[in-house]
């Protein structure tokens, strides 16, 4: 019994445009490699690797615009210094994580420290000021009842009491200050988070609004991006956005629309719009390039990869393997799927068809196929 002969063209996935090479090639190498099956009328069979095949199957179809941005922290806060002086000590290192309250820096508080004390003895010099005037005013009052002063006298009592709570209160005021100030020598975190960058050493002298230290919440991460205006009617708030992230492949993150700009910008007629991601356990950082959609039309659909459509028709269509035999179909194509690269097709095949991908979409219709797996690959010609 005579078998048809296998010839081993193995697919790789290429471009689109290289179509029209891939079936050139594949019609000399068959030519080339089949003269004497030709001659005999023996029918040539093809084999591909399962890289240049799909299968047909429903998945969730994403039509909404897509989105592209960089990553940022929802909460960053650069902390400033709120008092001149010499910094001390710093405390932690980028990359440090922080509770609410920690020390990040030290400024050297003696001088403060002296202003402070200097108030504190004030408001006690006021408060005993204070106390005798009162004491003084309510004498007066009792002396005025009885017709032992006159009214002059009463009225001087009054205003050297008023005049004495007054400069308590200039004191405390004082003292308050300084307590604020002294408070500032020492720098604290003003949330839980992650110090991401430090701005000065031991010894470095700063003054007010002095740039210190750095620091993220990392637990809610927000994605700034923009969309043309003509696809605006698509996006609202609340909507969910699914996009991957550089340095995270094969994983898709979630998050959703938390505020659109009211504008657009006159030049690009982009609008700028907002998501906020939470980032349960830190895993997305700051900085990081995400891209995605908005998932404003999901629905189930049966879809494939563009690479198994042949557009280059007046009808798209697919390669079909049906009984061993690979079979041409027309179909009718319904959305895309920009971010997945697939099509929706609502006519011409079924779920879980087999179809041929990219470069194999050159062999001819109904030539007998077979799909070959690593172990069935020949070994390699000897010169």
């Amino acid at each position: 019994m005579t078998h048809a002969p296998f010839h081993h063209l193995r697919m790789f996935p290429m471009s689109r445009p290289s179509f029209g090479l891939v079936a050139l090639t594949l019609v000399l190498a068959a030519c080339g490699r089949s003269d004497a099956a030709a001659a005999s009328g023996e029918e040539i069979t093809v084999q591909v690797g399962p890289e240049a095949m799909t299968i047909a199957a429903t998945t969730t179809l994403s039509s909404g615009p897509i989105l592209s941005g960089t990553l940022v922290a929802e909460r960053t806060a650069q902390i400033r210094a709120e008092v001149a002086g010499s910094v001390v000590q710093v405390f932690h290192d980028p990359g440090a994580r922080v509770a609410e309250g920690t020390s990040l820096a030290k400024i050297d508080d003696r001088a403060i420290n002296d202003s402070y004390l200097s108030a504190r003895s004030g408001v006690t010099a006021a408060q005993t000021a204070a106390d005798i005037a009162a004491r003084e005013l309510s004498r007066a009052e009792a002396l005025s009842k009885a017709g032992a002063i006159s009214d002059r006298d009463l009225e001087n009592a009054r205003r050297g009491d008023l005049t004495a709570r007054t400069m308590l209160d200039d004191a405390r005021a004082r003292l308050a200050g300084a307590q604020k100030q002294l408070d500032a020598t020492n720098v604290l975190a003003p949330y839980a988070g992650v110090v991401s960058e430090r701005f000065v050493n031991p010894g470095d002298v700063v003054a007010p609004g002095s740039p210190l230290m750095s620091v993220v919440d990392p637990g809610t991460m927000r994605l700034e991006a923009a969309v043309p205006a003509e696809q605006l009617s698509a996006v609202r708030l609340g909507a969910p956005v699914r996009f991957a992230v550089t340095g995270y492949p094969g994983r898709t993150f979630e998050g959703r629309i938390s505020s659109i700009n009211p504008s657009a910008d006159p030049q690009t007629r982009q609008v700028r719009l907002f998501v906020r991601i939470p980032n349960g356990g830190n895993q997305l950082v700051a900085g990081l390039f995400a891209e995605g959609r908005v998932a404003s039309d999901s629905r189930e659909a049966l879809t494939v990869p563009e690479t198994a459509i042949d557009q280059r028709g007046l009808v798209p269509t697919v390669l079909r393997l049906k009984g061993g035999r690979t079979e041409k179909v027309e179909v009718t194509l319904g959305a895309r799927d920009e971010a997945a690269e697939r099509y929706e097709v609502t006519r011409g095949i079924a779920a879980g068809d087999t179809l041929l991908l990219g470069p194999a979409l050159g062999i001819s219709p109904n030539t007998p196929l077979k799909v070959t797996q690593p172990s069935d690959q020949p070994s390699p010609r000897t010169p």
